[in-house]
């Protein structure tokens, strides 16, 4: 069966980092597209950041110049680099993969930020 696992949440102060990594497993197709989404308490889940096979990237305007994407296609494993962190980016962070087959999503990892 496809997975993602997500990893990295934890509390950490105003100004802080995290690395959030999400593995993927079970998937037969390559993967088009890596994406994280997060959803805050009380708020829809919206996107963050995104990165298709060709390398490029896309940010959501709120985590410009703080957040990086990346993925590691020989290990199945996509990663978010969060700099700068402000306690507005409290919320439970998952990831996405799409392929030609369909979506997946993982389970979420908390990211609690305290001011």
């Amino acid at each position: 069966q496809v997975q993602l696992v997500e990893s990295g949440g934890g509390l950490v102060q105003a100004g802080g980092s995290l690395r959030l990594s999400c593995t993927t497993s079970g998937i037969s197709r390559s993967i088009n597209v890596m994406a994280w989404y997060r959803q805050g308490p009380g708020k829809q889940r919206e996107w963050v950041a995104s990165q298709p096979s060709d390398g490029s990237t896309r940010y959501a305007d709120s985590v410009k110049g703080r957040f990086t994407i990346s993925r590691d296609n020989a290990k199945n494993t996509a990663y978010l680099q969060m700099n700068s962190l402000k306690p507005e980016d409290t919320a439970v962070y998952y990831c996405n993969a799409a392929t030609t087959r369909g979506s997946w999503w993982g389970q979420g990892t908390q990211v609690t930020v305290s001011s």
